[in-house]
């Protein structure tokens, strides 16, 4: 008893003294500082009529093109997409991980009741007391042993007994050095990364669906071109064929116009298979079945038109805005947070644990206040050797760390690569288009200068065809340039990192808010408490 008594206000001081020196080991996430250019260079130095501006980027960037198709599209894609909804629920799952991981921040309680018919055998550890299994229990006056319960005629041993029971069990581990905060941290950093990349998935979404509507659109103009030079070359043939009976050609000239007219028509199918192949990417994109927007996106339409100014934004607001960017940030938070994890491992766990309950051989005795029992104390435990697993976790948490810390300054600085290439194709494939434009107008002059001069006989047939050749050849270049122009305004947007606010806007309640920064080759992985040698 008096080792006993000694011992007691040991305890209590120990856990005094670790619950008011309680803290929270390894080092303290810090925002990366980022330096970003004074301006968009590129856009300055544009030189096409839609040019890039330095201004508030609108989040539905999409509607920049004009076309009313475009935006019910687009509209959709938050709701209707699959990859959009696989995003959503592993979310979801990242933020039941948060859930889980905040559990240990509290005390479990759980409750228990049973009820047991049970037998000692006498030749088990009831043998221990020396008794004999026969008669080891005196009978009361009517008949029962102490168990509750008489022998069988004729048995020997000890008899059965009923045990009831229930109860209640609780326990507590005191996070004194941040283990489960460290752990909660680094599970809401995962969450915010899930976020993140279900804004980048709807955002690839949105540049996808836009390049394929592009696509969808220049490839119909590309069939309307084609059928107007085949309406063209099938008249071609009538005036070869009306000069062949006149006399003032051969069968010669009306083989290679009716040779224009089945290469131009060998242009048709392949084009009608883009056509429906791009209407079911539409689809799919959306979640609908084959062919289900066929009609609303069937009848032809203008390639949709770059708007004169096109704001992109301020330099300062990239790395905000970019979801992958956002992403690595909270990967490198969470690298962070699980060293302080890893660090706490090193040290001692202190536990407080308790039960209540009540347990009797009768069921009417059950709830009497002698049937009540409780066990209550802390306990410790602390590592003294784990062959090293302690240190490889650490170490391979702070290469973890430094690993993040890598990828995030590499995200950063692809993303001002992406922007500034995206820049320089805008502006390049617009001047591209309007050389296109003169080769068009000049082709066309000469179609009919060229027919012109055939009617009068004063050139050969094949000067016509050649043209009628390079003018289908122009047109169709040009309406490629122009979708080209167009999909390169919308891999502007997607390397600018817009589209997704409207639809997934930020949630400042889940979006852990840090002061300060760190410069990024200077990310500490060593402040905090420092783990035990």
């Amino acid at each position: 008893m008096a080792h006993s008594l000694s011992i007691r206000p040991v305890l209590l001081a120990l856990l005094s003294g670790a619950m008011l020196a309680g803290c929270t080991l390894g080092p303290n996430f810090q925002r990366p500082n980022v330096s970003a250019p004074n301006d968009f260079t590129r856009a300055n130095q544009a030189e096409a009529p839609s040019r890039p501006v330095e201004a508030t980027l609108a989040p539905e960037w999409w509607s920049l093109l004009g076309d009313s198709d475009l935006v019910a599209l687009e509209s959709r894609l938050a709701t209707d997409n699959l990859d959009v909804k696989a995003a959503s629920v592993r979310l979801l799952e990242s933020r039941a991980g948060l859930r889980i991981a905040g559990a240990e921040l509290y005390p479990t309680l759980s409750g228990a009741a049973s009820y047991d018919r049970e037998r000692a055998s006498p030749n088990g550890i009831f043998s221990l007391l020396g008794t004999t299994p026969a008669g080891v229990q005196p009978e009361s006056a009517n008949g029962e042993t102490a168990f509750g319960v008489s022998s069988l005629p004729g048995s020997s041993g000890s008899p059965p007994y009923n045990l009831w029971q229930y109860g209640f069990d609780a326990s507590y581990e005191l996070d004194l050095w941040g283990h489960a905060r460290r752990g909660v941290e680094a599970a809401n950093a995962a969450v915010q990364a899930s976020a993140e990349e279900r804004r980048a998935v709807l955002l690839s979404a949105q540049a996808e669906l836009a390049r394929d509507y592009i696509e969808l659109r220049a490839t119909q103009t590309l069939l309307d071109i084609t059928n107007q030079n085949l309406a063209l070359a099938n008249s071609t043939v009538k005036l070869t064929r009306l000069r062949m009976t006149e006399g003032a050609t051969t069968p010669l000239d009306v083989a290679n116009a009716s040779a224009q007219v089945a290469s131009i028509e060998a242009r048709l199918p392949p084009l009608q298979a883009r056509r429906d192949a791009l209407i079911n990417a539409l689809s799919f994109l959306l979640g609908e079945q084959p062919g289900a927007l066929a009609q609303m996106l069937g009848a032809p339409r203008d390639i949709p038109s770059l708007p004169a100014r096109a704001p992109i934004g301020f330099p300062s607001e990239l790395v905000r805005r970019r979801p992958d960017i956002r992403r690595a940030e909270a990967q490198l938070h969470a690298a962070t947070a699980e060293i302080g994890v890893a660090q706490a491992d090193f040290y001692p766990q202190i536990s407080l644990t308790g039960s209540l309950g009540s347990q009797s051989l009768q069921l009417s005795s059950l709830g009497d206040w002698a049937s009540h029992q409780f066990v209550f104390g802390p306990s410790i435990s602390m590592p003294i050797f784990q062959g090293g697993r302690l240190r490889g976790t650490l170490q391979l948490r702070k290469a973890q760390q430094q690993e993040a810390a890598i990828g995030f300054q590499r995200t950063v600085l692809q993303a001002w690569h992406e922007v500034d290439d995206a820049l320089s194709a805008y502006d390049a494939e617009q001047r591209r288009r309007d050389n296109l434009k003169e080769v068009v107008q000049q082709d066309q002059l000469a179609l009919s200068v060229a027919q012109q001069r055939y009617r009068e006989g004063a050139i050969d047939f094949l000067n016509v065809l050649a043209v009628q050749k390079d003018l289908l050849a122009a047109q169709s270049e040009l309406a490629q340039s122009q979708a080209d122009a167009a999909v390169n305004l919308v891999t502007l947007y997607k390397a600018l990192g817009g589209g997704w606010e409207t639809a997934f806007p930020e949630d400042a309640s889940s979006t852990a808010e840090h002061t300060g920064s760190t410069p990024l080759k200077t990310v500490s992985t060593a402040t905090g408490a420092s783990a035990p040698q």
